[in-house]
């Protein structure tokens, strides 16, 4: 057992000490961070006002543009072959023509812009023209846009989980759905990253003939153990890492450029809102809500929204998903282990990686079908097959699976990993000294049924 934690410790020790370890570890939290941060500042470094003119032919749509406060829309009547090679002249972002045609009731625009016009713009336009043709269609059949709007409704629906006790609680389908197939893809990359770097770990010692000289003094068995334990121990440091770096540093820019945000989040509400919702297509502008009613409904949403975070079973999936990354990585990291031990270079794992990793990919696309039915018996048998649980068992945990199933999947997935050990060590103990030899699957059949 000493020399099993020697090997580990080595192990650990030589690959967090590495610079890739140290820039992946550094890197990959400012990348998940940047997610949440980046957008929000690119956008406000173009939050200048857009000045877009418009040469309507028609005389119909150019009143229902609205400035707001990053548009602003201006009607000229001039030559729009001349205009269009003027944009930077007369520091125009964008020129709308909407041309004359035979139709009554025309549908067709340009949007002339020097670069790639944004989706707002686009979006506005797109919107602000299709609600006029509307209103000119139904005047022109003599019904009254009034009436058509007052019959328009949506549909709230809220998901309200009943516990065993009688206690209702606020769900999320969608953030379930969510959050266990990211659960799934996370597993899923993670067994394959830290599995590969196992497999290659031992190809570089065997080629290098070291492992002649370790396997004097160390157990094959020992060795294969202490390198895949070592390696999950690496894996598993740097996911806690990245997940407390990305906290911390979302959590410090939020709270420094909180007021910044908000701003840029009222000025997108604004464009995003105003002058579609608020403006009808024939000019007129609707009565505005109250700000503090607004501010009422932002608040009751904002609770809502964290009503459904909470209620994600995340003290249940977070220790779980730790153990179905652990159990995973030890299961897949053995036969990624044989693989390595069985071949001289990485060219031949080629031929032994496809049928391994066949069930981990199978895993990954079925579970795009699982979320819509965690419960039914594909869901059932796939999250306990040792292969392919820690990926179908992620995804189906936020929609709280009965304890037995977790159980009877933990269970089966031990025994698939002491078996997979069992016979990556058949193989890894005849293969690691071996050279120069072409293996097949015949070949490996033969260590697993050689016997001491």
């Amino acid at each position: 057992m000493e020399k099993v934690k020697l090997i580990i410790l080595r192990e650990y020790l030589t690959r967090v000490r590495k610079k890739s370890f140290i820039i992946m570890t550094i890197l990959g939290p400012l990348l998940m961070a940047a997610l949440f941060v980046v957008p929000v500042f690119l956008a406000q470094l173009e939050g200048d006002t857009k000045t877009i003119a418009i040469v309507d032919e028609t005389g119909l749509f150019a009143p229902s543009f609205k400035n707001s406060e990053n548009l602003n829309f201006i009607s000229l009547d001039e030559n729009v072959d001349s205009l269009k090679l003027q944009l930077d002249e007369r520091n125009l972002y964008a020129l709308l023509h909407i041309p004359l045609t035979e139709l009554t009731v025309p549908n067709t625009a340009k949007l002339y812009s020097n670069g790639q016009p944004n989706i707002i713009v686009t979006g506005y336009v797109r919107e602000t023209m299709r609600k006029e043709i509307e209103a000119l269609k139904l005047s022109a059949s003599g019904i009254d846009p009034e009436v058509l709007r007052s019959i328009k409704s949506s549909v709230n629906l809220l998901t309200i989980r009943v516990n065993e006790g009688g206690k209702e609680e606020n769900s999320s389908t969608e953030l379930a759905m969510a959050v266990g197939y990211i659960g799934g893809i996370l597993i899923y990359i993670f067994i394959f990253m830290y599995g590969a770097q196992v497999m290659r770990g031992v190809i570089e010692e065997k080629t290098s003939r070291i492992i002649e000289v370790i396997v004097s003094s160390v157990k094959p068995f020992q060795l294969m153990m202490g390198k895949i334990i070592g390696v999950a121990l690496v894996g598993l440091t740097q996911f806690v890492l990245w997940v407390i770096l990305t906290l911390v540093i979302v959590t410090s820019v939020l709270s420094i450029f909180s007021g910044d945000i908000q701003s840029y989040q009222s000025s997108q509400l604004q464009v995003n809102k105003d002058p579609i919702m608020l403006y009808e297509p024939d000019g007129s502008s609707v009565d505005q809500p109250d700000a503090n009613q607004n501010q009422g409904e932002i608040n009751e949403a904002v609770i809502a929204i964290f009503d459904r975070i909470n209620s994600i079973p995340f003290q249940v999936i977070i220790p779980l998903f730790l153990f179905y990354f652990i159990g995973g990585y030890l299961l897949y990291g053995a036969l990624f282990a044989a693989i390595g031990s069985a071949v001289d270079n990485e060219t031949d794992t080629q031929q032994f990686m496809l049928p391994v990793t066949v069930p981990l990919i199978l895993s990954i696309i079925v579970a795009q079908f699982i979320m819509f039915n965690p419960d039914g018996p594909l869901a059932f048998w796939l999250s306990i097959f040792p292969f392919t649980s820690p990926v179908i068992m992620m995804v189906r945990l936020p929609f709280e699976v009965p304890y037995w199933d977790v159980v009877l999947s933990m269970a089966l997935l031990v025994i698939g990993f002491l078996f997979t050990t069992w016979l990556a060590a058949k193989i890894y103990r005849t293969g690691i000294l071996m050279y120069g030899k072409k293996i097949n699957y015949k070949e490996l059949w033969k260590w697993i049924r050689y016997k001491n």
